[in-house]
C-alpha cells in the first residue's frame, strides 16, 4: 500500500486518509475519489491531500475484516456486515460465550494491521451481544498477514461459539440447624430463584432438611431420582472440610466430590460433586447474597450445558478477585451498558398515488401491484427487508390500501394505513414512525418502488450505524453519490416527524452533516427506482 502526500491529479482512484471540507461538502475519510471529486478538489484549490493507494498484494480492510470475522464465528455467533474495517460478532442468543483464546493471540500476533478484540472467555452474555470486534488498523492488509490468519481461525473448530442456555428443572436442598431462621431459607431460596430465571431455568423442587449427612443423602437422591438436574445445597452451616455434612451427605447418596474450593473471592467455600451424570453443586455462603461470587461462574457454564471440571475450577483465578474495590463498578451498574447489536426498523413506504405512472388513457395504475420479475414490485422491497437483519418489518400503505396487502399476504410485517397519503410522504413517514416502539434504535426508509434494494444493501447501512461515534444517519453512496435507502437514529425521529409535503427527510441530511455516515455500495440499486411506465416496460422486457 502506498501513503501519503498526493497532487489531486495523481488521487483519482485513492483512499482519502482525512476527512476534508471541499466547497459546501464534507469529503469523510475513506472515501474512494472519483473523477467529480478531484475536479471539486481542484476547484476548492486543494493542491495536496493525504490519500493511500492499494497494490495487487492488499486486501481492502472491509473485505479483509468480513472474510477474518466469518471464520472466526462458530455455533450461535453472528458476524455483521464490515464497515471502516470493522465488523462485530454478535451472540444469536443468550448463553455462555467460548473463545479460543491461544488462536486469538495467535492472529493478533501477526502483524500490525489484523486485530480481534473479545470479552473474556466464558462471559455471560445477552442475546445480540456484542461478543467480539474484528478491526483492520489501515486501510487494507497483506494478502499474506491475511492467510495466516484465515488458517489459524479455521484449524479445528471455530474459535468464538456460543453455548446457549437450555432451560433446566433443578433441586435445591436446604438444611436447617435449630437456630436456623425461615426468613433466611426465604431469601436465600428467592436469590436462587432469581439467578436461574435469568438464564431460563428454575428449582422444580426445594427439600428442607436437618443439617446431618443422613439427611442429605437422602435429600439429594430424592431429587436425582425425581431427575432434576443440576441439584444445589445450602448448608445452614458452612463447609469446611471434605469430610463436612453436606460433601458426606453427596457420597453417602453415591456421589462423587470432584473438588471442594475454588481460587475465586466471594466463592472460596464452593463443592463441586456429581451423582452419577447430575452435577451436584454445594454452594458458599455468599451464594445467598445476589452480588456476584464464583458460583455464578460455575452456574452459567452448567446451565449452558458446559462440563465444569476441577481443572476448570483451579484456572478461575486469574480475574477471580471479585470483592468490590473503589475502582470498579457494582456488577449491577453495569449490566445495562454492554455492547449490543443496534435494533433497527425497517419501514417501508407504499401508499403513493403513482402520479409518474400515466398511461395514454390518463389511468393511474399502482407501480407497486405492477408485475416484476414474477411478483408485484412491492414484494421485492419488502423481501428484502425481512431478509435482512432489521426488525420489524413496517409497511405504510395508503392508495390501493387492500391491494397491497394482499399482494403480501404471507409475510411477515406490521401494516399501518396513512389515510392523508394524499397529502405527501411526509404523512406516511410520520404514520410508519408512530407504529415504532421504544425499543428501535433507528429505522431504514426503504421506498417500495426500489426493486433491486437486495438484504445485503440494508446490513450494510447497518453495519455502519455508530451512534458511540456520531454516525446516525447512514446514506448509501454510489461513486459519491447519494441514494434511498436512509437509515435514521431514534434521535432525528422528532425532526422527521415535523417534515411537511412530498419531499420527506431529505434536508435533515443537509442540516447535519456532522452525524451524516456515507456507506459505498457495489451497485447502483441504491439510486435506481420505478417512476415511469416507460421504467416498468424496460423492466419487464429483460
Amino acid at each position: 500500500m502506498i501513503f501519503g502526500d498526493m497532487a489531486p491529479d495523481d488521487a483519482e482512484g485513492a483512499i482519502l486518509a482525512h476527512s476534508l471540507k471541499v466547497g459546501g461538502e464534507t469529503f469523510k475519510k475513506g472515501r474512494v475519489l472519483t473523477r467529480s471529486d478531484i475536479i471539486a478538489l481542484q476547484e476548492d484549490g486543494v493542491a495536496s491531500i493525504a490519500a493511500a493507494r492499494l497494490d495487487a498484494s492488499d486486501v481492502p480492510e472491509d473485505e479483509a475484516a468480513a472474510s477474518l470475522a466469518d471464520a472466526l464465528s462458530g455455533r450461535s455467533v453472528h458476524a455483521a456486515a464490515p464497515f471502516t474495517g470493522r465488523s462485530n460478532l454478535y451472540a444469536e442468543g443468550a448463553g455462555v460465550v467460548e473463545i479460543d483464546a491461544a488462536r486469538i493471540e495467535a492472529i493478533n500476533s501477526i502483524g500490525e494491521a489484523l486485530t480481534v478484540a473479545t470479552l473474556t472467555p466464558f462471559d455471560t452474555v445477552a442475546k445480540r451481544q456484542i461478543l467480539a470486534t474484528v478491526k483492520v488498523i489501515p486501510f487494507a492488509v497483506p494478502r499474506t498477514d491475511l492467510d495466516k490468519a484465515l488458517d489459524i481461525a479455521r484449524l479445528g473448530p471455530a474459535p468464538i461459539a456460543l453455548s446457549r442456555f437450555e432451560p433446566r428443572n433443578a433441586g435445591l436442598v436446604a438444611t436447617q440447624l435449630p437456630d436456623t431462621k425461615v426468613s433466611v431459607l426465604k431469601k436465600s431460596r428467592a436469590i436462587l430463584d432469581a439467578r436461574l430465571g435469568a438464564m431460563g431455568s428454575r428449582i422444580a423442587r426445594e427439600i428442607r432438611a436437618p443439617h446431618d449427612a443422613d439427611a442429605v443423602s437422602d435429600a439429594v437422591k430424592a431429587l436425582a431420582d425425581e431427575g432434576l438436574s443440576p441439584i444445589f445445597v445450602f448448608g445452614a452451616s458452612a463447609t469446611v472440610d471434605r469430610r463436612d455434612v453436606v460433601p458426606e451427605g453427596i457420597s453417602r447418596a453415591g456421589g462423587e466430590v470432584l473438588h471442594f474450593g475454588m481460587p475465586v473471592d466471594p466463592g472460596n467455600l464452593l463443592l463441586l460433586a456429581r451423582l452419577g451424570e447430575t452435577p451436584v453443586i454445594g454452594l458458599p455462603g455468599c451464594a445467598r447474597s445476589p452480588k456476584l461470587n464464583g458460583f455464578d461462574w460455575v452456574l452459567a457454564r452448567l446451565l449452558a450445558g458446559i462440563e465444569v471440571s476441577p481443572r476448570d475450577i483451579m484456572g478461575m483465578g486469574l480475574g477471580g478477585l471479585l470483592k468490590e474495590i473503589p475502582t470498579r463498578p457494582q456488577p449491577r451498574e453495569t449490566a445495562n451498558s454492554v455492547a449490543s447489536s443496534p435494533r433497527i426498523a425497517a419501514m417501508v413506504l407504499a401508499a403513493g398515488k403513482s402520479t409518474r405512472m400515466t398511461g395514454p388513457d390518463n389511468k393511474l395504475p399502482n407501480k407497486l401491484l405492477m408485475p416484476l420479475a414474477g411478483k408485484p414490485m412491492i414484494v421485492h422491497a419488502v423481501e428484502a427487508a425481512l431478509a435482512s437483519e432489521a426488525s420489524p418489518v413496517i409497511v405504510v400503505t395508503g392508495k390501493d390500501d387492500n391491494g397491497v396487502r394482499q399482494a403480501l399476504a404471507g409475510l411477515d410485517v406490521t401494516f399501518v394505513h396513512n389515510p392523508d397519503y394524499a397529502d405527501g410522504l411526509s404523512t406516511s413517514l410520520r404514520t410508519g414512525l408512530a407504529a415504532l416502539d421504544a425499543t428501535s434504535d433507528g429505522a431504514i426508509i426503504c421506498l417500495g418502488d426500489m426493486p433491486d434494494i437486495r438484504a445485503s444493501h440494508l446490513n450494510r447501512l447497518i453495519a455502519g450505524f455508530t451512534p458511540q461515534e456520531n454516525r446516525t444517519i447512514c446514506v448509501p453512496t454510489v461513486a459519491g453519490k447519494r441514494g434511498n435507502p436512509v437509515l435514521w437514529g431514534r434521535q432525528w425521529f422528532e425532526a422527521m416527524r415535523g417534515v411537511k409535503g412530498d419531499t420527506g427527510a431529505k434536508h435533515l441530511i443537509g442540516e447535519n452533516e456532522d452525524a451524516v455516515c456515507e456507506i459505498p455500495m457495489p451497485d447502483d440499486a441504491t439510486l435506481t427506482d420505478v417512476d415511469t411506465l416507460e421504467d416498468m416496460a424496460a423492466r419487464q422486457s429483460k
